[in-house]
């Protein structure tokens, strides 16, 4: 069976070298990377499962690198290191394209865990088997192309969003609770704060709803979650 490649990318090389260790006991096929343009180089070179991304990097940022990839790329699970813990920087990385996010420092449970959650929603057997368009309002999204259009204006999505959406369709006008979603869309005992969800609600609301400040689509229910309407 093949290897799942990852590509660390960190210009800390004693938590390049303990990252790169635990990795490898777990069977990972380690690919290492300490600037942003190496990163660019290697992660085309090698094509992996998933990016292991610090955000102060060398030459270029973690922000440009992750923003570069998504350019071709809105598969690829991309999973943010940093030590920082200000939720600007997180909503930055999510805008981006970044699926997860890990603070430093890190618990190795933790870390193992977010890796796993992220490469098990981007294999293929375990990608919504109804690859059809998604279709409400005036907004079409391709699943297959991660690629939506609401009116004449296109954007661009990564898999998680286009998992939100349909989990949201399947409930509409369902009341959801945050922690069910992230369990739901996030993997069982994802260990994430509610604030993860709801920045990538906020993303998700500036590409499909007309005025995201007042949403028709997604509707944040006061102390409990969303509720999902289709609209007229």
């Amino acid at each position: 069976m093949r290897k799942q490649k990852i590509l660390i990318i960190e210009d800390d090389r004693a938590i390049i070298t303990g990252i790169r260790d635990l990795l490898q006991s777990e069977h990972y096929a380690v690919s290492i990377a300490y600037d942003g343009r190496t990163a660019l180089e290697r992660y085309r070179q090698d094509r992996p499962d998933l990016v292991l991304l610090d955000i102060m990097i060398p030459e270029k940022s973690g922000y440009e690198v992750c923003k570069e990839i998504r350019k071709t790329d809105r598969a690829t699970p991309i999973v943010m290191l940093t030590a920082k813990s200000q939720e600007v920087d997180k909503v930055v990385g999510f805008d981006l394209g970044a699926d997860d996010y890990v603070v430093k420092p890190f618990g190795v449970q933790e870390l193992l865990a977010r890796i796993r959650t992220c490469l098990r929603r981007s294999s293929p057997q375990e990608k919504h088997p109804d690859n059809s368009e998604i279709s409400f309002g005036n907004v079409r999204i391709n699943p297959k192309t991660l690629q939506g259009r609401k009116g004449k204006e296109e954007f661009p999505l990564v898999q998680r969003e286009v998992d939100l959406l349909r989990y949201f369709l399947d409930h509409e006008g369902e009341v959801l609770d945050r922690f069910a979603l992230l369990d739901k869309i996030w993997g069982l005992s994802y260990g994430g704060t509610t604030r993860t969800l709801d920045q990538h609600i906020s993303k998700l609301r500036r590409k499909i709803e007309d005025d995201p400040a007042r949403p028709r689509h997604i509707i944040t229910v006061h102390t409990v979650g969303y509720k999902f309407s289709r609209g007229a």
